[in-house]
């Protein structure tokens, strides 16, 4: 699988989870949008880009 295709799997795994963290969030009374959100579901991506990287390596 290529980068991209892993990319937007890892962003369609993240996508599932949102409502839960908006949900976590807003019950700490922070309210926020999917813009706000994009940020972290970058940083996200990059999260799971090195676990799964990290994965191969050990894999090896």
């Amino acid at each position: 699988m290529e980068q991209h295709e892993r990319n937007l799997k890892f962003m369609e795994i993240a996508m599932k989870h949102v409502p839960e963290a908006r949900k976590l969030l807003e019950g700490k009374g922070i309210e926020v949008t999917m813009d706000e959100l994009q940020p972290l579901l970058s940083l996200l991506l990059h999260v799971m880009n090195e676990a799964y990287e990290l994965g191969l390596n050990e894999q090896e």
